[in-house]
């Protein structure tokens, strides 16, 4: 009976509303980082405009910043978990409940100008040193062509990878196009000084949802992003911009 009572008691205690889920995020700029402090991106305006929407509210404690391998697991392990912004895979299908499109996506390599290194098919990806996060879209892609695991160097930040790529520790670096451009401009690096050099997977980013969640809450915070997409879709300025307008 005990048992029963606290069992009966968690199944309670799950979330029903949005605003009671947890949030997980890492520092992924544009689509999320943290600056001065705030949370910012194109991710976070968006999540922030679908609740809003349906009027809920994101407390600041529900949301965390947190490494990529240890958010990726929570979300995995749940309950009731929202990680952002997840790149959709037919790998990681089956692990969550799928919420967007947040927006497209391209998963690359890049490679110091100066190597004249230039990759035409995947079969030549194990030539190479390539860095990579723990369960970061990257290195799933990398491993999952084929690539030993030895040849791939992790660490655990994006900014380290690119020291690593500027100082010839290893020669690729896996990473999403517009963050590591983001992280290279912010480190003070001339951009001429890299170049990508093969797509790994073009894709689009999610909010991915713990598979434990209510599929009513999944449901609702698509249906508000759907109708958010549809405000702004056929008047020729940029989506995202007009978003961030409007709901700030």
């Amino acid at each position: 009976m005990i048992c029963l009572a606290i069992t009966t008691l968690i199944f309670n205690a799950r979330a029903s509303s949005l605003s009671e889920l947890e949030y997980l995020t890492e520092s992924y700029p544009p689509y999320n980082y943290q600056e001065e402090g705030e949370l910012k991106g194109i991710a976070v305006d968006l999540l922030r405009a679908a609740l809003a929407r349906v009027g809920e509210g994101l407390p600041r404690e529900n949301i965390q910043l947190l490494p990529w391998p240890r958010a990726y697991k929570m979300a995995l392990a749940g309950p009731d978990r929202v990680l952002f912004s997840t790149t959709r895979t037919q790998l990681r299908e089956d692990s969550f409940h799928w919420v967007g499109p947040i927006v497209e996506t391209r998963v690359v390599l890049f490679a110091r100008a100066e190597s004249e290194i230039n990759i035409h098919s995947i079969d030549e990806l194990s030539n190479y040193s390539i860095g990579g996060i723990k369960d970061d879209i990257g290195e799933q892609l990398l491993l999952s062509f084929g690539v030993p695991a030895k040849h791939i160097k992790r660490a655990n930040s994006a900014y380290s990878l690119l020291k690593m790529l500027n100082k010839g520790r290893i020669q690729l670096w896996a990473y999403e196009e517009n963050v590591a451009n983001w992280n290279i401009h912010n480190a003070g690096l001339d951009p001429s000084l890299f170049k990508s050099v093969f797509t790994l997977q073009e894709s689009e980013l999610y909010f991915a949802f713990s598979k434990d969640t209510d599929p009513e809450l999944v449901n609702k915070l698509q249906l508000s992003i759907d109708e958010i997409k549809s405000e702004f879709i056929g008047d020729g300025n940029n989506l995202y911009e007009q978003i961030i307008s409007k709901y700030r």
